[in-house]
């Protein structure tokens, strides 16, 4: 079968990592376009050498390639605030988006979790790294036990984190939020993200809290298992740290929490880290690492399913 051609928006860190995994790796994708605004960006240096044809003009030169038209997916690793443009833009023009900011125009989606509801769309939401690494997490209790609150502290390496991600801080806590809720299927959600300026830099880590409903604890661990597995298929450096710690509240002695109040019921501690492929930058970025394997399978799954039927 004939690849499908995609384009990527965003020639910083995502977006060339992503580059490097679509040529790299994928057996069903192109990349046929790297799109960026600044003409000296490692990026574009990159793409071009590797035969990829760019500009340097953003979605505006884009729209004015010839290999536009060929087109059927794009990739925007730019900010929350531009990809509004963007999909509006690209959706006149029929063409698919997947969306690695946290504007969440379209639903969030984890591959793992809820990919197969989405393939029919035309924005799917990458939610954001520490969303891609900790909702499968709680969407592995849920499927157990009824969740009442989850909570969620991603810790990634300060020099991994790029002007994109810095400048979507606030997007990203709420974004992570509402997808630990409607993804997860948490009652409430909450993200907190750490940026570590430790040196050398550490690997992306995760701690995911989750106080769910009494449940046989063999139950929760064999679903947390499972679906480290499922997302090992995609990210083979992510892995848990330790086995689930549990912890019981009785009505009697509930666990307060500020801003949402008593608990009683099971307490559920899961430890991840996340080991990058270094398909471009060191393995510690992990975090990265997460969000482009995400959106590369993804595109691949909405590729198999609307598109390459029409190129066999």
């Amino acid at each position: 079968m004939e690849k499908i051609k995609v384009a990527i928006i965003g020639s910083g860190n995502i977006g060339t990592d992503l580059m490097m995994k679509i040529l790299r790796t994928s057996t069903v994708l192109e990349i046929a376009v790297m799109v960026g605004i600044d003409p000296a960006s490692d990026g574009l240096a990159r793409a071009q050498r590797l035969g990829v044809a760019t500009t340097h003009h953003g979605l505006r030169g884009l729209l004015s390639m010839a290999e536009f038209t060929d087109i059927k997916i794009v990739f925007d690793a730019t900010s929350a605030s531009a990809h509004q443009h963007h999909n509006n833009e690209l959706q006149q023009h029929g063409k698919v988006v997947v969306d690695l900011t946290p504007a969440a125009i379209g639903p969030y989606t984890v591959p793992v979790v809820n990919v197969e509801e989405h393939l029919e769309q035309g924005n799917v939401n990458m939610v954001t790294c520490g969303g891609q690494a900790t909702i499968p997490m709680v969407a592995a209790v849920s499927r157990v036990a009824k969740v009442h609150y989850a909570e969620i502290i991603a810790s990634v390496a300060s020099r991994s984190a790029g002007p994109g991600t810095r400048a979507n801080i606030d997007e990203f806590t709420q974004t992570t939020a509402r997808a630990i809720e409607q993804v997860g299927g948490a009652a409430r959600g909450k993200a907190i993200i750490i940026l570590n300026p430790a040196e050398p830099p550490m690997i992306m880590r995760d701690t995911v809290l989750v106080l769910s409903e009494s449940v046989a604890e063999e139950k929760i661990q064999a679903s947390v298992e499972r679906m480290a597995k499922d997302v090992q298929s995609y990210v083979p450096g992510y892995r848990l740290k330790q086995k689930v710690q549990f912890e019981h509240f009785s009505p009697e002695t509930p666990l307060h929490i500020p801003g949402y109040g008593n608990f009683s019921g099971l307490k559920s501690s899961i430890f991840l880290e996340v080991e990058g492929a270094a398909h471009y930058l060191p393995a510690y970025a992990g975090n990265l690492d997460i969000m482009t394997s995400a959106a590369l399978g993804t595109a691949e799954r909405i590729a198999l399913k609307k598109f390459q039927r029409l190129t066999a």
